[in-house]
Order: C-alpha cells, then sequence, then structure tokens
C-alpha cells in the first residue's frame, strides 16, 4: 500500500503562483511514475502533469504547458507541481497519483491523495 497526501493548495489571484506538494509514505518502491490530475466542479479528472521515477521524463496537458513545472525529490519521497501564471480556469481540486504505467489516463493509477483545492479569483 502507498500513502499520498497532498499539500500546497489554496488561494490566489490570477497570475499568481502555488507549489503543491505530494509526499509518499508505505511502500515507496512502488511511486515509480507518479502523475498530478485535477477535477473541477462538473468537470472529468483530467490529466496536468506526469513524471517518471528518475525525473528525466515528463509531460504537461497542453493548457498548463509553459506554466506547471513537475518534479520529484526521491529522497524525501514527495513530487511537486510548481504552478505559475495561474488561470481562473485552473481552479479545481489537485490530486496526486502513482501508478505502474506513464501514463495520462487515471486509470493507469493505482493510488490516490485526498486532494487539496486550487482556487484562482479573477
Amino acid at each position: 500500500q502507498v500513502q499520498l497526501v497532498e499539500s500546497g493548495g489554496g488561494l490566489v489571484q490570477a497570475g499568481g503562483s502555488l507549489r503543491l506538494s505530494c509526499a509518499a509514505s508505505g511502500r515507496t518502491s512502488s511511486t515509480y511514475f507518479m502523475g498530478w490530475f485535477r477535477q473541477a466542479p462538473g468537470k472529468e479528472r483530467e490529466f496536468v502533469a506526469r513524471i517518471s521515477w528518475s525525473g528525466s521524463s515528463t509531460s504537461y496537458a497542453d493548457s498548463v504547458k509553459g506554466r506547471f513545472t513537475i518534479s520529484r525529490d526521491n529522497a524525501k519521497n514527495t513530487v511537486y507541481l510548481q504552478m505559475k501564471i495561474l488561470k481562473p480556469e485552473d481552479t479545481a481540486i489537485y490530486y496526486c497519483a502513482t501508478g505502474r504505467y506513464y501514463s495520462v489516463s487515471p486509470d493507469d493509477y493505482d493510488y490516490w491523495g485526498q486532494g487539496t483545492q486550487v482556487t484562482v479569483s479573477a
């Protein structure tokens, strides 16, 4: 079992920045691929960013490319999502997840955190 706990969400004005953290515990040897997803009210959960174990491979949704950066510190069992130039449409609950595949599909991730709310005001 792997436990994931997100933190760092909050209320920010458009154009501002936030850094989300996701701390893993338990069987952290299973946290090979990590991803961030988000879900806005009335919408399906969508892919935001993903990262491989070494951090050498990353990819982003087109909507956040150039503004968000995913990174990880394996010594701390923590994954980060640095978010800059935030827009009101970034408002959502942000979830981190870990799985067996380097995937953009939520279905390929086995363990999920409880989520952290990000609200961007206009």
